[in-house]
């Protein structure tokens, strides 16, 4: 198999990206993509820079703290920085729990590097950490985010009313899921159709 230079300090190797912990150098590609306010829609505000840069230092203290954070997701060919995917500790209903995350450039959405990092950062989960469940959580209008944790196995385990999303839904993987997908004794997902968005009653 052909290395590449940028390989060496990789978290996570997939077929077209890399994963690799942030540095502070970061902070103008990941501004770019946290300050867009199409990028953000699903959350309550786009990053000023002040976030932006807390945001590194929050998963720099996660690598520390956890062993995992945050990665920041790069095409292997280029080394373009394309966004970040990884786990962090989330509030989930009022549980914290195990979540992967994903956020991608919008110049590269619909390419699947979404589904293709949160995959490898859902192996790498079950192969480097003891948690028998591992979530996604998102507000109930980003399609594009349960699309990703359907297309990785996950199946919806929760809808609540979340302080800062208003409606979110969880998503969620067991241990056991995940090897009989390894085993290949669930079907690959494709083709599946996206659920339609259905306002609840009390803000239709």
């Amino acid at each position: 198999m052909r290395i590449l230079k940028n390989e060496w300090n990789a978290v996570i190797v997939t077929e077209r990206l890399l994963l690799r912990k942030y540095t502070l150098d970061d902070f103008d590609a990941l501004y770019e993509i946290m300050s867009d306010p199409e990028t953000m829609q699903h959350y309550p505000a786009p990053f000023d820079e002040d976030r932006t840069k807390r945001w590194i230092t929050w998963n720099l203290d996660n690598y520390e703290k956890y062993g995992f954070g945050l990665w920041a997701v790069v095409l292997k060919e280029t080394n373009e920085f394309i966004g970040d995917c990884g786990i962090t500790i989330q509030n989930i209903d009022g549980e914290m729990l195990p979540e992967i995350g994903y956020h991608i450039h919008k110049k590269h959405w619909r390419r699947g590097f979404a589904k293709e990092a949160a995959r490898a950062v859902r192996d790498w989960a079950f192969q480097n950490t003891q948690y028998d469940t591992i979530y996604s959580y998102m507000k109930y209008t980003n399609v594009g985010s349960y699309s990703t944790a359907i297309a990785n196995g996950m199946r919806k385990v929760k809808e609540y009313d979340d302080p800062k999303n208003t409606i979110s839904y969880a998503y969620a993987i067991t241990r056991s899921e995940w090897k009989d997908i390894k085993k290949g004794s669930i079907t690959k997902l494709v083709g599946f159709r996206i659920p339609d968005i259905v306002l609840p009653a009390h803000i239709k």
